[in-house]
């Protein structure tokens, strides 16, 4: 088993050096705005900054950059000049207003908590689905191999961690010993949600791949219907999509005002179908109603009603000596004997 990272000390100089690309001077307005997202929201956004510029002219260039949720923040933290972050977990925003980088009434002036669309983690099979699985138990047999992204770099690998663990505090009487045979049968975690799905998809690694709907549905899609398909488990984790200003910089930059409609047309009739185009369900009722036909019912749950903040849920599960990284290690002992 691997666990594929980054070295900070390299993305901090590569977040530096595309700080200095963007500005001209200090005093002169910022010709591009930059949004700093989380891995596998970057196919929406290809499409979404086409639609905006196209609504709200202007000779701002929208730019992006991608990648796994905790290395973002930290980017950002370390002087990446987000002018709007997006990013599934609140409190990964919140570290950037204690920061004095994002305001700290970011979920009130934005519609539904700054939530504009979300989707709800879900099980990418092959075609066919020849290991015949249906739900998070089938995830700790002997003859399968499983694959999500790391949850100490990527917040869709905590949904996908915390799903699982929801399933097996209803269905065992030992669920740290089920999280620790679903471990087992992980050979690769990737930095981020994206490098996961290529390693399943592309790679051929694994019989499953753990991942947010939108990715698995995309993946389905783009690489055809006839090699992959989605299977919706018994319980999964809702993952909101949350969207913010960081208005230190766009006061400094003077992109305040856009940054506001950059993200305030999010909740446009336009934008939320094109949510819904890429997979993401939408908030817009009117919306939800004609789409449908895109999005089964499924039995899911908001992770902090379940496990609590997201503070307690790190501190228990995601720290460094946490119950993720002593079951993670265990699961590779256990590996190497048996091997």
């Amino acid at each position: 088993m691997r666990v594929k990272m980054k070295k900070i000390a390299l993305f901090s100089v590569l977040s530096f050096g595309l700080a200095a690309c963007l500005w001209h001077t200090s005093t002169e307005q910022k010709t591009v705005l930059l949004n700093v997202s989380y891995d596998v929201i970057r196919d929406f956004y290809k499409e979404y900054n086409i639609a905006f510029q196209r609504e709200f002219p202007s000779d701002v260039m929208i730019s992006q950059s991608h990648g796994g949720a905790s290395k973002q923040v930290l980017g950002v933290l370390n002087g990446l000049p987000a002018d709007v972050v997006t990013l599934t977990q609140s409190n990964d925003i919140d570290a950037l207003v204690k920061k004095g980088l994002v305001n700290a009434d970011w979920q009130q002036v934005l519609p539904n908590g700054a939530v504009p669309f979300g989707s709800v983690m879900v099980l990418l099979v092959k075609k066919g689905n020849p290991k015949h699985i249906q739900d998070w138990s089938d995830l700790i047999r002997d003859d399968v191999k499983v694959v999500f992204a790391n949850p100490k770099t990527s917040a869709n690998g905590r949904f996908a961690y915390l799903s699982a663990l929801a399933y097996a505090e209803q269905h065992s009487d030992k669920p740290q010993d089920f999280m620790l045979h679903l471990l087992r049968n992980v050979p690769v975690l990737e930095a981020g949600a994206r490098s996961a799905s290529i390693s399943f998809t592309q790679r051929n690694i694994g019989d499953v791949l753990i991942a947010p709907e939108n990715e698995a549905a995309l993946a389905a899609k783009t690489l055809g219907e006839n090699s992959f398909e989605v299977v919706y488990p018994s319980i999964t984790a809702y993952t909101p999509i949350y969207v913010a200003e960081v208005n230190k910089n766009t006061q400094t930059d003077g992109l305040h005002q856009l940054s506001h409609d950059y993200l305030s047309y999010l909740w446009s009739p336009q934008a939320q179908e094109l949510a819904a185009k890429n997979y993401f369900r939408p908030t817009d009722k009117k919306i939800i109603a004609k789409t449908t036909a895109l999005f089964p019912e499924v039995n899911q749950f908001d992770v902090n009603q379940r496990f609590g903040s997201w503070e307690a849920i790190n501190t228990k599960h995601f720290v460094d000596n946490g119950l993720f990284d002593r079951l993670y290690v265990s699961a590779q002992r256990a590996d190497k004997v048996n091997k």
